[in-house]
C-alpha cells in the first residue's frame, strides 16, 4: 500500500470489471483541482471507468520488467514495479454529502 495526497494505491492481481474500463490516452491518475498539479505516471497503461461515480476507482498496470514513477511537485515520488494496481481516491463527508478530497 502507497499513499501520495488523496490517493491510497494497492497492488491487485487483476482490474476489476475490466469490462466496464477504458485504456486511458494518458497517465494522469488526480489532477489537483486546487492547485492544477497532476499525478502523473512515467510509464504504464491507466484503466478509468467509463463512467465515474464516487464508489469507481481506476486502475493502472506497469509493464513486465519495468518500473513507473508516480510524480506530483507537492509529494515525494513513488515507485512501482511490475503489476496492476488499484488507485482509490479518498473522499470526505460534508453536511452537503460525499466529495473527494482534492489537493
Amino acid at each position: 500500500m502507497k499513499r501520495q495526497g488523496e490517493l491510497l494505491i494497492i497492488k491487485v492481481h487483476e482490474v476489476k470489471d475490466k469490462e466496464r474500463m477504458n485504456k486511458a490516452k494518458h497517465r494522469i491518475l488526480a489532477e489537483g483541482e486546487a492547485t492544477g498539479h497532476m499525478h502523473e505516471l512515467s510509464i504504464g497503461t491507466l484503466y478509468k471507468p467509463s463512467t465515474w461515480s464516487m464508489d469507481t476507482d481506476q486502475y493502472f498496470e506497469v509493464p513486465e520488467n519495468s518500473v513507473s514513477v508516480l510524480s506530483h511537485p507537492e509529494h515525494k515520488e513513488l515507485t512501482f514495479d511490475t503489476g496492476i494496481y488499484r488507485v482509490i481516491t479518498q473522499r470526505e463527508y460534508e453536511e452537503a454529502g460525499v466529495r473527494k478530497v482534492t489537493d
